[in-house]
């Protein structure tokens, strides 16, 4: 087999695993309403269905990018897809809420790890610059298509066959990337390998839980809730401790000095504030697309393909384009046009078509994050050596769920609050869903506009890639590699 072959088969297997963890974020929404008749959810029970794979994707994800870099990349990569898909095929046979929940937070688990491994992979098969953009272009393109295309490909499989069947499709396109992983993904992983932090590993997934766990109960309970501000003082003291054991493990989870490198704390910063508004977008355009148009489940999921391919578009913009002017121009150009595309929905009346209120501001967004988000991945790992790469993945992959999270919950909190208010007042229910809408809208610009302002300290392409005095040579070379730089401890 060619270099060219095996690399572009290597590019398929980690995208095609990061299209199917990201889909599995959004594809169950459409399917709620079967699976409370067939296993007898109530409603708190059923949000759970959304919120148990959230709250482990997102608590684990430091954990298995890390674990890639300790035991192997393909190998915590074929983990995680045995995870994710022994954990669908229990989801789809199912037969009552419980096992459902603990499928749900077994492919969160699953996602976890397989998200990061796959972003790392694509970092130490493909060579710093073009080749690597473009890599990172199709991969970071997943997770909008895969965020975009949640509610068609739900909307017809629960159509055409059952809500079981949005799991157990996950289990043959396992069996496909396991059989691609085996073929072409070669190992690596660091010689010098201290063991893991065990101590860290529990307090930092526990204080990301936590803090996953208060934010999304904002969706049902008040701010002052003790489910909410419970959730978040746990979350900033086992957090907090996390960051004492840092300081003084020997072996850390995560240096610390790794967030001296300024493209890598710079980016996770953007990442988060452009994902709490790129979520949702995909939430509230669904719901006033069938609460306020009328439209059907599947007709909501087509009117999404323009946005797919947009995110597709701009994905590949901005990968032929980093080389040329570098990740902090593509990132504050693709995060101004995102924020005018969100700026652009906040004019939406109940009124306005699709074509006209919907189809214009949902390309603009969803092309502003095509050109972001490859950008702000090279961004992030340009500074580290291989033998942090699938730390700083785990990173990257943890601002976006995390980002995600909060900004779905808050801006969603809002938006009720708006419409409650003006139902109060007297409102109809279009006119006073389509003000919340709006009212999140204009906060996501504003929120995205602030992201383009971080990004101008994003290190300009002549110091992108030069070693930060906060990083030194690795004690000895990556198998398979040569010596890379790695954060002092």
């Amino acid at each position: 087999m060619t270099t060219d072959r095996r690399t572009g088969l290597v590019l398929f297997t980690s995208c095609l695993a990061q299209f199917m963890v990201v889909l599995d974020v959004s594809v169950v929404n459409v399917a709620l309403p079967a699976m409370r008749d067939a296993l007898g959810f109530d409603a708190e029970g059923l949000a759970w269905v959304v919120n148990a794979y959230t709250l482990a994707f997102a608590g684990f994800l430091l954990l298995g990018g890390r674990a890639a870099d300790l035991f192997g990349r393909r190998r915590v990569f074929l983990v995680g897809l045995a995870l994710f898909g022994l954990a669908s095929l229990v989801g789809g046979l199912a037969n009552d809420p419980a096992l459902l929940l603990a499928a749900r937070a077994a492919q969160g688990l699953g996602g976890a790890v397989l998200s990061p491994a796959s972003l790392v992979i694509l970092q130490t098969t493909y060579a710093e610059g073009a080749a690597r953009a473009k890599a990172f272009g199709w991969w970071s393109a997943m997770g909008g298509i895969g965020g975009a295309a949640g509610g068609l490909a739900g909307g017809l499989l629960v159509a055409l066959l059952s809500w079981r069947w949005i799991f157990l499709v996950n289990v043959p396109v396992v069996v496909l990337t396991v059989l691609l992983t085996l073929a072409v993904v070669r190992e690596t992983r660091a010689d010098d390998r201290p063991g893991l932090d065990v101590a860290g590993a529990v307090l930092v997934t526990a204080g990301l839980v936590a803090l996953v766990y208060g934010v999304v109960s904002l969706e049902s309970e008040p701010w002052t809730s003790w489910r909410v501000l419970g959730g978040i003082g746990v979350a900033v003291v086992l957090l907090g401790a996390f960051l004492l054991v840092q300081r003084r493990s020997r072996h850390p989870l995560v240096p610390l000095d790794v967030f001296r490198i300024r493209s890598v704390s710079t980016a996770n910063v953007v990442i988060l504030l452009i994902t709490s508004a790129m979520f949702s977008m995909w939430f509230f355009v669904s719901l006033h697309m069938q609460s306020v148009l009328g439209f059907d489940a599947l007709a909501a999921g087509l009117a999404f393909l323009p946005q797919s391919a947009s995110v597709v578009v701009g994905s590949q913009i901005s990968s032929r384009l980093l080389p040329r002017f570098g990740a902090r121009v593509m990132i504050v150009g693709g995060g101004t046009l995102t924020a005018a595309g969100f700026a652009w929905f906040a004019f939406l009346t109940p009124t306005t078509s699709w074509a006209a209120g919907i189809l214009g501001p949902g390309i603009a967004v969803s092309l502003g994050m095509g050109i972001v988000f490859p950008a702000v991945t090279t961004a992030a790992t340009s500074g580290v050596g291989p033998e942090l790469s699938g730390l700083v993945s785990g990173l990257v992959t943890t601002s976006r769920q995390i980002g995600g999270a909060i900004g779905l919950s808050v801006l969603s909190t809002l938006a009720a609050a708006h419409t409650a208010a003006l139902l109060a007042e007297g409102a109809t229910a279009p006119v006073a869903q389509t003000a919340g809408t709006t009212r999140a809208f204009a906060v996501a610009a504003v929120v995205v506009a602030a992201a383009a302002l971080v990004a101008l300290l994003v290190p300009a392409p002549r110091t992108a890639g030069r070693r930060d005095p906060g990083v030194t040579r690795a004690p000895g070379p990556e198998r398979g590699g040569r010596a890379a730089p790695a954060a002092r401890p």
